[in-house]
């Protein structure tokens, strides 16, 4: 998951030493350090940039600590560390600690929150019995690899539709540009086209290919323009992103299914079983 604010200073200050600096941070977001000190402390930072955290996202758990403070796989893991540690237990148990908490999985649904979705672009049967709503961003890598896990849930799942909300990164240059650009085809009815181009282009959002894109759809070239041009959807962009963080959206990809928050990592093989087993 990739965050949408960079105002976390940690964050900040590893930007700036390259992308290696969240081995260097000593103070991880959300990590109760009180009970270690000294060579305790030190010896439960190793473990956790050494051991990979669960989430999917491929990073060690330190480094999803700072680069997705609201990851909560990580944070589950980082305490498990931080406990088996105070207690004395060896780097072998700790291990084996961190994999038994990995396979008992995150708690994946958060009370249901009412999202609105007149206006946005739906994909699916009307009367799907299973609403997910999905934030996100269209310079977003997690949320490239999320269309292709997306795609196989609603193969496998007919009764199941995909509303999409706007939730461009500031940390993305070209995010809130590939937003608008989505937004200006939505209004010639061909948003699920565009979405689809822009993520198997992905990352490439530059203003030549999207129009490439535009003139694939046989869109309307001088009306999209005009509307990208001037901004005609950047306050519906900036409603969403904004509506998004009140509902607790703090990166991208983010899920919603009936209202409910989805807190793991997103995957068909780890969404069809909970959608089945949690709305029969």
């Amino acid at each position: 998951m990739t965050l949408r604010r960079l105002a976390l200073p940690l964050f900040v200050a590893a930007l700036c030493f390259g992308q290696a600096a969240w081995q260097a941070v000593t103070d991880l977001p959300s990590v109760d350090w009180k009970s270690l000190t000294g060579p305790k402390k030190t010896a439960a930072l190793r473990v956790m940039q050494a051991e990979g955290c669960s989430c999917g996202c491929d990073m060690k758990i330190a480094e999803c600590r700072v680069k997705d403070p609201s990851c909560s796989v990580s944070k589950k893991l980082a305490a498990s560390v931080v406990n088996d540690v105070e207690s004395g237990k060896s780097p072998q148990a700790i291990r084996a600690q961190l994999q038994k908490v990995a396979a008992e999985g995150p708690p994946v649904l958060d009370a249901p929150v009412n999202i609105p979705t007149t206006g946005a672009p739906v994909l699916g049967p009307a009367n799907a019995k299973i609403t997910v709503v999905e934030f996100s961003d269209f310079q977003c890598p997690y949320c490239s690899k999320a269309v292709v896990e997306m795609k196989e849930v609603m193969r496998q799942m007919p009764n199941v539709k995909l509303v999409f909300k706007q939730f461009p990164l500031e940390s993305h240059s070209q995010a809130e540009f590939g937003a608008e650009a989505a937004l200006a085809a939505q209004a010639q009815g061909k948003f699920w086209e565009m979405h689809d181009l822009l993520y198997a282009g992905f990352p490439d959002l530059t203003r030549n290919r999207v129009m490439s894109y535009a003139r694939q759809l046989n869109l309307d070239i001088k009306r999209f323009t005009a509307e990208v041009d001037s901004h005609k959807y950047k306050a519906r962009i900036e409603a969403e992103a904004k509506e998004g963080e009140g509902f607790g959206v703090s990166g991208t990809p983010s899920f919603f299914f009936n209202g409910r928050k989805y807190n793991g990592v997103f995957t068909a093989a780890a969404v069809i079983p909970l959608l089945r087993k949690e709305f029969k």
